[in-house]
């Protein structure tokens, strides 16, 4: 089977747009004059975002619910992790099908310092005239506060967004209207990363509650969006998750390409080593300063991942046979290199020579002819993924 270049390409994570650039090179300079660091602290801010990865990622057991609580954590997040998350979420809001009207809430929970609603108010200009109510959820008051002064900074004090800062757990009751839209960006990963690999029964048990609890919260019309760091234990949450969420008819409208099984889930139906749904994209137009403190604090970014899910009305409406490309490129026997892709017939693997496969971004949305059902598909050995050349 071979792939035709019958449609655009479309980038899943297209590069930020000169207002949205500009915008995102604000934040820095806004979290200065917003939250001073006095000169004698600021030499040591490199030395607090290392400290604060350390607890986000290896050692989370010496992290309390509320970190952020503490001051100099709270500025190393405020100075690192807040503006790099919003940089990757102003690269995937662009192409994602949210849809929202004048009269519509959103629930963002774990909100921490309004991430997801700064890079939406970025990202989608189309909404910032909108009258939306935001309801952000977190059990940190000085990391909610933090962002709002942040998000009316950024706007301009001219916001038409009525934005509700709730400070309570996940799972919190909320009042008011059901939402058209729920997010949690990096939310789960701090909640199941204390369950052991292999725990399969325990990571489900994990994955129906917060299916329940997300489903609670919104009409069946509704979207829901998961946004994960970019790593095996991740991409093993998202898959649990969609299948979860396929049970109850919600159905997966991003980043998937089909509502089929998914062929990165780790159920014992993959042919040898399950993949994992994930992404990376290059940061050659993060802002300058972000790049510097992040070699500063030995934590370089050339690229930023991600795995996620969003849950609404699937637009898979191509006659064509639609893949999504989900790796890098490698090496698959000289001269050839491949990249995995996933579709409704499995997992697809991708061969061609190296630069007409690095030529396509990640998370690109192909549209292949459809397979010949005449003539057999042939499989690659090691995967057992449909082949296609390129």
């Amino acid at each position: 089977m071979s792939f035709t270049r019958n449609e655009p390409i479309v980038s899943l994570f297209p590069h930020l747009d000169d207002v949205s650039r500009h915008l995102v090179n604000r934040i820095p300079t806004l979290v200065d004059e917003l939250f001073p660091l006095p000169g004698r602290f600021r030499a040591g801010l490199p030395r607090d975002v290392a400290t604060l990865s350390s607890l986000l990622t290896f050692s989370r057991g010496d992290r309390s619910g509320a970190y952020l609580g503490k001051a100099p954590l709270l500025s190393a997040y405020l100075r690192y992790f807040m503006p790099w998350n919003v940089y990757r979420l102003c690269r995937l809001l662009p192409n994602l099908p949210i849809t929202l009207n004048d009269g519509d809430s959103i629930v963002d929970l774990g909100s921490g310092p309004l991430t997801l609603p700064i890079a939406l108010w970025i990202a989608r200009p189309e909404l910032r005239t909108r009258r939306l109510e935001l309801r952000c959820l977190d059990q940190t008051g000085a990391a909610l506060d933090a962002g709002k002064k942040l998000i009316d900074a950024l706007s301009g004090g001219s916001s038409t967004w009525t934005i509700r800062l709730i400070r309570a757990p996940l799972g919190a009751e909320l009042r008011g209207p059901k939402p058209a839209l729920v997010t949690a960006i990096n939310v789960f990963n701090e909640l199941f990363w204390g369950i052991a690999h292999g725990q399969t029964a325990a990571l489900t048990a994990f994955v129906e509650r917060n299916v329940r609890l997300l489903t609670s919260l919104t009409t069946e019309d509704a979207s829901v969006l998961v946004v994960e760091p970019g790593i095996p234990q991740s991409g093993a949450f998202i898959a649990m998750l969609r299948a979860a969420f396929i049970k109850r008819g919600r159905m997966p409208c991003a980043p998937c390409p089909h509502v089929e099984r998914c062929p990165c889930s780790d159920d014992g139906l993959n042919h040898g080593k399950a993949k994992w749904c994930h992404f990376a994209f290059d940061t050659s137009d993060a802002p300058k300063p972000l790049l510097r403190l992040s070699d500063a604090a030995g934590i370089p970014k050339e690229r930023a991942t991600m795995s996620f899910l969003m849950t609404g009305k699937p637009e898979h409406t191509s006659e064509g046979f639609m893949t999504r490309v989900i790796s890098d490129a490698f090496p698959v026997g000289a001269p050839l290199y491949g990249r995995y892709a996933c579709s409704a017939r499995g997992l697809v693997l991708l061969t061609g020579i190296r630069t007409a496969l690095e030529q396509l971004p990640s998370g690109a949305l192909l549209c292949l002819d459809p397979p010949d059902e005449r003539v057999p598909l042939a499989r690659d050995p090691k995967s057992h993924a449909l082949v296609v050349k390129i």
